[in-house]
């Protein structure tokens, strides 16, 4: 259809699911998802192709949920005039040619990035990968609006990841990455060093080239190259990971200490500080590498 009507590209983007990321060679995506945010149903409408399938495959099927939800309000209020009822599909369908829920915020973060870091929600162990901004994340991808190796080296250290299994919810008992609970309270290096910070990214960067090189060669998706690990032995992912981990614990400072011992310390420390109204280093590139420059390369995961 793109290649027919180019302007499509405008409302059509490959659409990127967990399971693909992690579980597919390549990690490509496997389909599209059609996109009018932020347009009214008149310039939505002049994407005739794809404004015809939303039409037809989407138009009915928000009419009988509204209908529906309609009539159990109806019956909830005839038995309760005070009870509380939903307006979810009926406002659905006043924006029908829309997603429900368009992540406005998050699309307008990750589309001004030239890549943004993402991992799968429901996970054993997070991995991390870094996505181009012209795929759209599924909601399976917890989405990072962070394009530098730095921040990408945290998040993939046993460090978070420490953090994550101490943190995290669970769905059917599998591990559950939640912004809230692990993301929001996990901080960061509050005062790294120049070294420090390039040794982290720099560490990051030979990680990911040598798990593209081992797929590559291999033919494997995410998910077999780090069920390696499982595997006794020397492995050189393994290695790679000890090195970013080294690197990520000098950011922090530690030495000896029981990591979860040390970040519930820093988390405490953080909050009184910003009780007193003292700024605190927040996710990302601290002050510290103003210097270094971006910290961004320019591997990710995009359209072959």
């Amino acid at each position: 259809m793109i290649a027919r009507s180019p302007v499509l590209r405008e409302v059509l983007f490959p659409y990127l699911i967990a399971n693909e990321m992690i579980g597919r060679v390549g990690a490509q995506p496997n389909r599209y998802v059609i996109d009018f945010h932020p347009r009214d149903v008149m310039e939505a409408g002049k994407y005739e192709a794809v404004f015809e399938i939303v039409k037809r495959k989407v138009l009915s099927k928000r009419i009988s949920a509204a209908a529906e939800e309609s009539e159990r309000s109806r019956e909830a209020l005839s038995n309760d005039p005070v009870a509380k009822t939903n307006r979810h599909h009926g406002n659905f369908l006043k924006r029908w040619w829309l997603l429900s829920y368009p992540r406005e915020e998050m699309i307008i973060r990750v589309s001004a990035l030239p890549r943004f870091v993402v991992c799968g929600q429901v996970t054993k162990r997070p991995i991390f990968e870094f996505v181009h901004p012209s795929i759209r994340p599924n909601a399976a991808l917890i989405v990072f609006a962070l394009a530098d190796d730095y921040s990408f080296g945290i998040l993939q250290s046993s460090l978070h990841w420490e953090w994550f299994k101490a943190r995290c919810s669970t769905l059917e008992e599998r591990p559950r990455y939640t912004s809230d609970t692990v993301f929001d309270s996990f901080c960061w290096p509050q005062s790294p060093s120049k070294s420090a910070i390039s040794k982290v990214a720099s560490a990051a960067v030979e990680l990911r080239r040598l798990r593209r090189s081992i797929m590559t060669a291999n033919g494997w998706s995410f998910r077999q190259l780090y069920r390696t690990l499982d595997l006794p032995g020397e492995n050189p992912l393994r290695n790679a990971h000890i090195t970013l981990d080294a690197a990520v614990a000098e950011a922090y400072g530690i030495t000896h200490e029981e990591p979860l011992s040390f970040l519930l310390a820093l988390n405490n420390d953080c909050a009184s500080r910003e009780t007193r109204g003292e700024s605190i280093v927040r996710p990302g590139v601290p002050p510290a590498a103003s210097e270094l420059g971006t910290l961004i390369t320019e591997d990710c995961i995009r359209l072959a």
